[in-house]
C-alpha cells in the first residue's frame, strides 16, 4: 500500500483541516512542503494545472480538493468515521457551507488592512504584493465581502457555531465530523496565522473551547518528503484502477475523451487529461507529464466545471 503524502504548506488554512483529521485518524503521513504562491512547476508536474492547496498523492494518484480528500482518508481510516451514519447528510452540508461561506467571510475578515499588515510586517514590501498578486489571480471575477461586511457575518457565523456547541463538545454530538473540521480552519487562522485578528473569536468562549479540543487531535503521524522523491515515486508507481462504479453522465462527454476540469470560482485554472472515470462522488482524469509519468489526477463532482476539449 502507497504512503499517503500531503503537499501543503504550514499557513494554508485548507491544509490544517487535512492535517487534523490524520490527526483524528491517527494516520501515517510523508509532508511535503510546497510554495504558498506561483511558481509552483513540482505541483504542476502532479496536478497539471490545479494549484490550490493542500493535495493529497498516493503512488500515481493526485487527489485534488480537500471534499475529495476526506472521502479518500475515509475510505483508508473508516475508523473514527468523519460522516456517522444519521448525520451523512448534514455533516457534508454543513462541511461545504464551512469550506465557502464561513471561509470566505473569516478570510476577508483575516485579510482586512490591519489583518494583511499585520501577516506581512517585517518582510520586504515585494512579498505582500507578490501575494497580493498571486490571489488576485486566483480569485478573478470572485466577488468579495468587504471588511465591514465580512466582520459583521463572521461574528453572526461564530454565535451560531456557539449554539451548536451549547449541549455538546462538537457541532453535531460527542465526536467531531467532517464539519468540525471544515469550520475549524478558518478559526484557526485568525486565532493561530494571524492572532492579531484572533480577539473577534472571545465572544464565543465555547467556539474557543471546542477549537481547542480539536487542536488536541494533533497531526498524526508525519515524515518530512521532498517534492522531487514525491514525483519519483509518481513514475514508478501505476495509478490504481478506476473500479466499477458506475459511470455517471450528465455532460454528454464520453469516456476516453479529451477534457479539461477546473474550479468554478477560486483558482480556475484547468487540468486536461483523458476521462477515465465519472462516478457518483468524483471525476478522474488521465495525464502523462515527462517527469511523474502516467497519473490518474482526481477532482470532486461539486464545485467543478467539466468540460470537453475540441478534437482540433
Amino acid at each position: 500500500m502507497h504512503d499517503l503524502i500531503l503537499h501543503h504548506y504550514p499557513t494554508s488554512p485548507f491544509s490544517e483541516k487535512i492535517r487534523l483529521i490524520l490527526g483524528y485518524k491517527q494516520l501515517a503521513w510523508k509532508s511535503v512542503i510546497i510554495p504558498s504562491i506561483m511558481p509552483k512547476p513540482d505541483v504542476l508536474a502532479l496536478t497539471g494545472g490545479y494549484r490550490k492547496t493542500p493535495f493529497l498523492q498516493i503512488g500515481a494518484d493526485i487527489y485534488c480538493d480537500t471534499a475529495l480528500i476526506c472521502d479518500v482518508l475515509e475510505h483508508r481510516q473508516p475508523s473514527p468515521t468523519l460522516y456517522p451514519d444519521h448525520q451523512k447528510g448534514v455533516a457534508r452540508v454543513l462541511a461545504q457551507w464551512a469550506d465557502t461561506t464561513l471561509f470566505w467571510a473569516a478570510m476577508a475578515y483575516n485579510l482586512s488592512p490591519k489583518g494583511a499588515a499585520a501577516m506581512f510586517a517585517g518582510a520586504p514590501p515585494e512579498v505582500a504584493k507578490a501575494f497580493a498578486a498571486d490571489r488576485g489571480a486566483m480569485s478573478t471575477g470572485m466577488t468579495r465581502l468587504r471588511p465591514g461586511d465580512a466582520t459583521a457575518a463572521y461574528k453572526s457565523y461564530l454565535r451560531r457555531l456557539a449554539n451548536m456547541l451549547d449541549d455538546h463538545p462538537f457541532l453535531l454530538g460527542a465526536a467531531p465530523t467532517v464539519a468540525d473540521f471544515a469550520a475549524y480552519h478558518p478559526l484557526w487562522f485568525s486565532r493561530v496565522r494571524n492572532p492579531v485578528m484572533g480577539d473577534i473569536l472571545q465572544a464565543t468562549p465555547g467556539v474557543l473551547g471546542w477549537m481547542d479540543r480539536l487542536a488536541a487531535l494533533g497531526h498524526g503521524r508525519m515524515d518530512k518528503f521532498d517534492s522531487a522523491d514525491a514525483i519519483a515515486v509518481a513514475a514508478a508507481s501505476q495509478p490504481a484502477p478506476v473500479g466499477d462504479e458506475p459511470f455517471q453522465d450528465e455532460h454528454g462527454i464520453a469516456l476516453g475523451s479529451r477534457v479539461s476540469i477546473a474550479a468554478e470560482t477560486f483558482g480556475t485554472e484547468t487540468t486536461e487529461g483523458e476521462l477515465v472515470a465519472a462516478t457518483r462522488m468524483h471525476y478522474t482524469l488521465r495525464r502523462t507529464d515527462e517527469r511523474a509519468g502516467t497519473v490518474h489526477v482526481h477532482f470532486p463532482r461539486i464545485g467543478y466545471v467539466l468540460r470537453a476539449l475540441d478534437a482540433a
